[in-house]
C-alpha cells in the first residue's frame, strides 16, 4: 500500500479519537487504496469493490481500536486482506452451494476456479490451505507478498522478531510452491 502521508496518519489519529469528520475524510482519502488493495486479492474489479466496501465498514466500526502504536497504513493492511479474504471465500461458497443448471455445468466460476497456474486465485487457494496446514506462516506471506510491507512493518504488526518473519516467509513459500505448481 502506499504509505499514507503524515495527513492521513493525522486523519485516523483524529478518528480513533471520535472525531466524526476526520473518519469521513480519512475514508475518502484511503478508499482508492483499498480498492485497489482488494483487486491484488480478487480476480473481478466488482468483487474487489465489495472486500474494499467491507473493509472501508471494517474501518468505521473499528477506528477506535486502532491506538497509534503502530502506523495507520499497518493496521490498515490487515484489515483490508482479511476482507479481500473472507470475501473469496464467501465467493468459493456461494459457488460450491449453488447448483448449476444443465447449461452452466460445464463453464465453472472464473471467479472461485483458476484457470492459470500461479494466478491470484491459485494464490488464495494456497492460502486457504497453509491456513490449514500452518496458520502461523500465512501473516508474513500475505504481508509480504501480496500487500508488499517491509519486513519491519511485518514483525512490528505481528510482533514477532525480525528473523522469525523471514524464517516463517521462507517455510511459507516453500509450502506453497507444489501447490501453485501442481496447478499448472
Amino acid at each position: 500500500m502506499t504509505p499514507p502521508d503524515d495527513d492521513t496518519e493525522a486523519l485516523a489519529a483524529r478518528a480513533a479519537a471520535g472525531d466524526a469528520d476526520a473518519l469521513d475524510q480519512l475514508l475518502r482519502a484511503i478508499r482508492p487504496e483499498v480498492v485497489r488493495r482488494c483487486g491484488r486479492f480478487l480476480l473481478y474489479q466488482e468483487d474487489a469493490e465489495e472486500a474494499a466496501q467491507d473493509a472501508l465498514l471494517q474501518v468505521a466500526r473499528n477506528i477506535g481500536r486502532f491506538e497509534g502504536r503502530s502506523r495507520f497504513s499497518t493496521w490498515l493492511y490487515t484489515v483490508v486482506a482479511n476482507c479481500a479474504r473472507q470475501k473469496y471465500r464467501e465467493l468459493k461458497r456461494s459457488a460450491v452451494e449453488q447448483p448449476m443448471a444443465p447449461e452452466d455445468s460445464a463453464r465453472p466460476d472464473p471467479r472461485t476456479t483458476s484457470v492459470i497456474a500461479g494466478s491470484r486465485v491459485d494464490l488464495l487457494d494456497a492460502l486457504e490451505r497453509l491456513e490449514r496446514d500452518s496458520p502461523h506462516l500465512v501473516a508474513p506471506l500475505v504481508y509480504r507478498d501480496i500487500c508488499q510491507m517491509d519486513y519491519e512493518e511485518i514483525a512490528e504488526r505481528t510482533g514477532i522478531p525480525l528473523g522469525t518473519v523471514k524464517s516463517r516467509l521462507h517455510h511459507a513459500r516453500r509450502q506453497i510452491r507444489p501447490w501453485l505448481s501442481a496447478s499448472s
